[in-house]
């Protein structure tokens, strides 16, 4: 499955884009569920010491899905294709390496 391909599945459960406030709904439930990705690895780092053996990956994996389909359908709202964002990414990210600024600040180092 490709990123678009994905993000035609998504738009399938998604609300309206007519339905009021549902921009900022896409942006705080991308939020929310990212941190719900956090909250699973601070109980890893309270309860389970940071022991990797004990990540719990089918359940990160189900937050990370959550976290997928938000970025899916917020992209599609504002017209981006998921292949176009994760593309112009990895030519950002490739690019910094060359230049040996993968490890610096900023957007546009």
């Amino acid at each position: 499955m490709d990123l678009d391909e994905y993000q035609r599945g998504a738009l399938r459960t998604a609300a309206s884009r007519d339905k009021k406030n549902e921009l900022l709904h896409l942006v705080l439930g991308l939020v929310g569920e990212s941190g719900e990705v956090a909250e699973k690895f601070k109980k890893w780092v309270r309860d389970l010491d940071s022991d990797e053996a004990r990540i719990d990956r089918t359940d990160i994996a189900k937050e990370l899905g959550d976290v997928l389909w938000y970025v899916a359908v917020l992209a599609d709202y504002l017209d981006l294709s998921l292949d176009d964002i994760g593309a112009a990414n990895l030519a950002k990210l490739a690019s910094r390496q060359t230049r040996g600024v993968l490890g610096g600040s900023g957007d546009d180092r």
